[in-house]
């Protein structure tokens, strides 16, 4: 943990710090541990940059303000995201790392979206699990073939299908390569998930040195 930086955090070098890093977004309640282990299990000697997000819900974490389950203040997201793309960049400078790809869970995975959709030069890529487009107008970007893996609960009473589905098309509108694969789950993260984020990774990082099987 950092108290230099703008973001309460954990940085994890890795066993191989060449490898690529990755940025660990946790969900509502989370805070910078939540992730840690799926970090680890999909990439497990790369570094791991696992900020906690600043607002607070009823006492719980999370990366911005929304007004009810499912509507999110929209002002409140762009300027979240665009403070959270500050700190990534500012870590990345501090700690000598390649601009990362980011894993996100529910809040996570939709402020990574919008960094995606407002900040792309501060990601090489995205891991999404159970997200939703945090924009009901998204700006258009060039995202040069960043690669983009989003995973979808077909029993997700939070995310609707419609939401990850208009998030796909609009990332692959912008230019990004987008895989999105629905899983015979519900809102949280499953065994499933790590098997998929890991072989994608192997793909579309190669630089990672992912867990085998």
């Amino acid at each position: 943990m950092s108290n230099q930086l703008s973001f309460i955090h954990r940085f994890e070098p890795g066993a191989q710090p060449a490898h690529h890093p990755l940025l660990l977004l946790h969900g509502t309640g989370g805070d910078e541990d939540d992730l840690l282990p799926l970090g680890r299990a999909i990439a497990p000697n790369a570094p791991l940059l696992s900020p906690r997000g600043k607002v607070l819900e009823n006492g719980m974490p999370r990366f911005f303000c929304r007004v009810v389950q499912g509507v999110f203040d929209e002002d409140d997201v762009r300027a979240r995201a665009n403070d959270l793309a500050d700190f990534v960049e500012a870590a990345c400078e501090a700690y000598g790392i390649a601009a990362p790809i980011a894993v996100g869970y529910s809040n996570g995975a939709n402020v990574a979206a919008a960094i995606l959709l407002l900040r792309p030069a501060t990601l090489s890529g995205a891991v999404l699990l159970r997200v939703t487009l945090p924009f009901a107008h998204p700006p258009r970007v060039q995202l040069g073939g960043k690669p983009v893996l989003i995973l979808s609960g077909a029993h997700d009473p939070l995310m609707s299908a419609e939401g990850t589905a208009r998030l796909a098309q609009a990332l692959q509108q912008d230019g990004a390569i987008v895989r999105h694969r629905t899983l015979p789950v519900g809102h949280e993260w499953s065994q499933a998930d790590v098997n998929l984020a890991r072989a994608w990774l192997r793909e579309h990082a190669p630089a990672h040195d992912v867990a085998n099987g």
